[in-house]
């Protein structure tokens, strides 16, 4: 590899799309992995409006201190249309090149990698991705920052829940995240004893629902827990419910929205450590001149992804663990 290739002076660093627990570590990680190769870091703030907006600020290890365990970004994130206008990212590339940034490093999910490799391809800027949402949809990487933190926030929630479903015999239909993809769904389903997992992969036969459901009553089961991912073709909890209810008017019937509470959160140590890895991963392959790559962990191995094949499609769910539900229910 050609002695220009590794001459990386300064990155910066961003976060990008919805937020997930980890994010700070991989932060972290860029920061001192890059103190340590002498590589002069900024921070953007906001993403890639703070890109277009000049929200750069120097980081050192200080800036890092005691972020690890925190979730959210301490760089914040946000969206920005603005961005996916030529002439946002021109501007975008214009103060990357006012602060002599050699290398941008983008956290986030897809449309975090998108915007990343636009801004490579039309301007030349060095991009890595390192991957990070709750949603685990992104190929190329066995998971992706904060899944394991919101399946573990979610399954906690989905145990306190499952004790208030005995006590009172009732049947609760329990929705978490998951718009395109129902990796937490499955497996908080399997984790947590539900009886149905509802994802957004398979198609929804409310009969087919409505038989097990009955099924259950003639195995005098008084309570049952149903787990919708939020972009099931029904449309969710609420409007499963109201399709179900009068079949079931002997359920006392409740409702459960977990929400935004999945993302938020200290990191599991299973986030922070591949945060850690990805992160310092990143400062890496650029320095070995790498660029429009997304750094990933297989059978517990880095890999790089082309960016453009990160964000062509979605990661599949493991179609024996969807078959392992239905036995185990």
């Amino acid at each position: 590899m050609s002695e220009d290739l590794v001459k990386v002076k300064t990155i910066a660093v961003l976060t990008s799309g919805g937020d997930s627990p980890g994010m700070n570590a991989a932060v972290r990680a860029v920061v001192r992995a890059a103190a340590q190769s002498k590589i002069k870091v900024y921070g953007v703030k906001h993403g890639y409006y703070g890109l277009i907006h000049d929200e750069f600020v120097e980081m050192d290890t200080h800036s890092v201190s005691n972020i690890i365990q925190r979730g959210g970004t301490i760089l914040k994130s946000a969206r920005s249309e603005e961005f996916r206008t030529e002439e946002g990212r021109k501007n975008a590339a214009e103060n990357l090149k006012k602060y002599n940034i050699d290398a941008l490093v983008a956290i986030g999910g897809d449309g975090t990698f998108t915007g990343a490799n636009l801004l490579s391809k039309e301007h030349g800027v060095n991009a890595v991705g390192v991957p990070a949402t709750i949603d685990n949809d992104i190929i190329g990487t066995d998971e992706t920052i904060g899944y394991d933190s919101a399946l573990n926030t979610a399954l906690d929630a989905i145990d306190k829940i499952r004790d208030t479903a005995d006590a009172h015999e009732r049947m609760f239909l329990v929705e978490v995240m998951g718009r395109d993809t129902g990796f937490i769904a499955l497996e908080t389903s399997i984790a947590s004893g539900a009886e149905i997992a509802l994802l957004p992969e398979e198609l929804t036969n409310v009969e087919e629902v409505k038989r097990q459901l009955n099924n259950m009553l003639k195995e005098q089961r008084r309570s049952s827990l149903v787990v919708v991912a939020e972009g099931d073709e029904t449309g969710g909890a609420i409007k499963l419910a109201e399709r179900i209810k009068d079949d079931f008017s002997q359920y006392d019937m409740r409702v459960c929205i977990l929400g935004h509470i999945q993302r938020g959160g200290a990191p599991t140590a299973r986030d922070r450590v591949l945060a850690s890895r990805l992160g310092a991963a990143a400062v890496k392959v650029l320095q070995e001149g790498h660029s429009e790559v997304m750094v990933g962990v297989v059978n517990n191995s880095l890999k790089l992804t082309p960016m453009r094949v990160a964000i062509s499609k979605k990661k599949e769910l493991d179609h024996s663990l969807i078959e392992l539900a239905k036995i185990l229910r």
